[in-house]
C-alpha cells in the first residue's frame, strides 16, 4: 500500500501530490493492478488533508483510467505504468541507490539530487531529438514545405480606389 506525504510549502497542491506520489507507485511497481488505495479516512488521517481534497485526486486517477471505484468495496488499482527495469531489485534502480547515496554523501540535498537528474534528463532527451545527421531537414513525405511569408505579403492588400 501508498503512504502519501503532503509537502505543504512546496506550492504544490494536495490533490496533485495525492496523484503524482500514486503515479509514482505504479510507475514502480509498488502498486500494481488489484490493489487497493487507502481509503479517504485513512489519508486524512495520515496527512490531515481535507477530505474532498482525496477524492479529488482519485476522481482524476480514474478520469486518467489508472483506477475504478466500486461503492462500498473502496479504489483499486486498474493499470500499470511499471517498466521493465524499474523494480525493486533491478540492477538501474541499484546503480541510482548507489548514486543517490554518493550525491547525499557529497553534501548535496534532494533538491540539488532532483536538479542533477533533470539536467541529464533534459541533455539525453535533447541529444535524442537531434537530427542524426548533419545539415538541412526535409519536410516529412507527403507534406510540402510552405516558404517563409515575407513581412510585406503578410500585411493585407489595400485596395485602390477607382
Amino acid at each position: 500500500m501508498v503512504e502519501y506525504r503532503i509537502d505543504r510549502g512546496g506550492g504544490v497542491p494536495a490533490y496533485v501530490q495525492i496523484v503524482e506520489q500514486t503515479e509514482r507507485a505504479l510507475r514502480m511497481g509498488t502498486l500494481k493492478v488489484g490493489d487497493k488505495l487507502p481509503t479517504a479516512r485513512e489519508v486524512v488521517a495520515a496527512t490531515a488533508v481535507n477530505p474532498n481534497t482525496v477524492l479529488r485526486a482519485y476522481r482524476d486517477l480514474e478520469a486518467a483510467g489508472l483506477v475504478e471505484l466500486r461503492r462500498g468495496l473502496g479504489t483499486f488499482v486498474t493499470r500499470s505504468l511499471a517498466r521493465p527495469g524499474a523494480e525493486d531489485d533491478s540492477p538501474l534502480r541499484a546503480e541510482l541507490a548507489d548514486w543517490t547515496a554518493r550525491a547525499r554523501g557529497a553534501g548535496l540535498e534532494r533538491a540539488d539530487v532532483l536538479a542533477l537528474v533533470t539536467a541529464a534528463l533534459d541533455a539525453h532527451d535533447q541529444q535524442s531529438r537531434a537530427p542524426q545527421r548533419p545539415g538541412r531537414r526535409t519536410p516529412p513525405a507527403g507534406q510540402p514545405g510552405q516558404p517563409r511569408q515575407s513581412r510585406q505579403s503578410r500585411q493585407p492588400r489595400q485596395q485602390e480606389d477607382a
